[in-house]
């Protein structure tokens, strides 16, 4: 069982701090709409729908944004958004993941590399980091669910791969194809996940020290403060005392 990222637990509690909302808002409807549209508008009879929406409820999305969302899908009046990754290396070389939704490729290309850029780091080719992390669904729920031997035991019948527990919550991951199924199984034994996603999971991380940590935190932050940006991964950590500095 390994340790879940101090970077992420950090990266999780400044987000509830202070995320524009109405951006936040904005990203998860685009992608409940994008679902709806390349499939079935039912939740029920589409996973990515389903999950999609689920993501927005665990932050507390309206639920009107979620319907207008969906309606707007049906209706044919949705914007085509085109999915891109793009993979490249921020500052000391730390690998970072971007993916985004656009409706604007040029635009998009151009700010990302500005953004890798600007952090002393550089955009990559599509491949060039990926092969570091591997492609799996995620789902969290907090401490107070059960002990790590209850979730594990619960994780296992779900058909979850592995689990990771800290002091703060536990981490469930599957097959990137199988998420929305243990997402399901675990619902029936655990309740309802505080957030299940498709993600990125680094298949090692490196420590970084308090100036790298910095830059890294201000490429995120600006990458994620873009309205085309849907998700940022990166392959570092955060030591305990660049934390507390933190």
């Amino acid at each position: 069982m390994a340790g879940h990222s101090k970077w992420a637990n950090i990266q999780h509690r400044k987000g509830r701090q202070d995320a524009v909302r109405s951006k936040m808002f904005s990203k998860l409807a685009k992608e409940i709409t994008v679902a709806a549209k390349m499939g079935d508008p039912d939740p029920e009879k589409n996973p990515r729908l389903r999950l999609a929406v689920k993501a927005a409820k665990s932050v507390s999305c309206p639920k009107d944004v979620i319907d207008r969302a969906i309606k707007k899908a049906i209706g044919g009046d949705a914007e085509n958004y085109d999915e891109i990754r793009y993979e490249g290396y921020g500052p000391n070389g730390i690998a970072v993941i971007v993916e985004t939704m656009t409706d604007n490729v040029n635009r998009t290309a151009s700010n990302v590399r500005s953004y890798f850029a600007k952090s002393g780091g550089n955009l990559g080719t599509t491949g060039s980091v990926s092969f570091m992390f591997d492609r799996v669904g995620e789902i969290t729920y907090d401490a107070g669910v059960g002990d790590a031997d209850t979730v594990m035991m619960a994780a296992i019948e779900a058909g979850a791969d592995d689990v990771e527990t800290e002091d703060d919550g536990h981490w469930i991951y599957c097959a990137d194809t199988a998420l929305s199924e243990v997402s399901d199984a675990l619902e029936k034994e655990l309740g309802e996940a505080k957030e299940a996603k498709l993600i990125w999971k680094p298949q090692n991380r490196t420590e970084v020290d308090l100036e790298t940590a910095q830059k890294l935190m201000r490429l995120i932050e600006t990458l994620e403060d873009d309205d085309d940006v849907q998700n940022v991964t990166a392959n570092f950590d955060v030591p305990e005392d660049v934390a507390a500095q933190l």
